[in-house]
């Protein structure tokens, strides 16, 4: 593996534990308009961006 990917996916981890972190998520533990908590959406969407964001940094193709 190479530096930079390696840097990037550790980056990429710690974002993902930042976003998952209970401070953070409980600020979406609130009603919202349609009368049910926002958190499960919030999960959700921060899930997939993780996904998305691994799936594009494992998937670029090489510049050797």
């Amino acid at each position: 593996m190479k530096a930079p990917l390696q840097s990037r996916l550790v980056a990429l981890s710690l974002l993902a534990l930042a976003l998952f972190s209970p401070p953070l998520l409980l600020l979406f533990d609130r009603p919202a308009a349609w009368g049910f908590s926002s958190l499960p959406v919030s999960i959700y969407l921060i899930w997939a961006l993780v996904i998305l964001l691994a799936a594009l940094t494992l998937e670029r193709p090489d510049a050797d």
